[in-house]
């Protein structure tokens, strides 16, 4: 007799807001912070800051994210000034996608 499942949506949704999961999430979270880290410019001797860009990376968790507020989740983030115009570039300046390329190459 082949084997069967029945799925519990209740016990599909406490493993996605599981402290194991949420210990996953920011598991990988780390991990693209860390490829963030090294990819990151950090600008020459006439830089005001150098450095800064690259010592800004972030990342949090939480059991309820998602769209629905239904999982956890993990977020990487930097927090320095101008961090958009280094990951998005701007009419004088070419986009570095510092995050995007962090994600693709590290997140498993």
């Amino acid at each position: 007799m082949p084997a069967r499942f029945k799925m519990s949506r209740k016990g599909v949704g406490q493993l996605l807001r599981s402290p194991m999961m949420q210990a996953e999430m920011l598991r990988r979270a780390d991990v693209i912070k860390g490829v963030a880290e090294s990819i990151a410019p950090v600008g020459g001797p006439d830089d005001p800051h150098p450095g800064q860009y690259k010592a800004s990376f972030h990342t949090s968790s939480t059991a309820r994210g998602g769209r629905r507020r239904d999982r956890a989740t993990a977020a990487v983030w930097n927090s320095a000034p101008y961090a958009r115009w280094v990951e998005y570039g701007t009419e004088k300046v070419t986009a570095h996608h510092v995050l995007l390329r962090a994600a693709r190459a590290g997140g498993r």
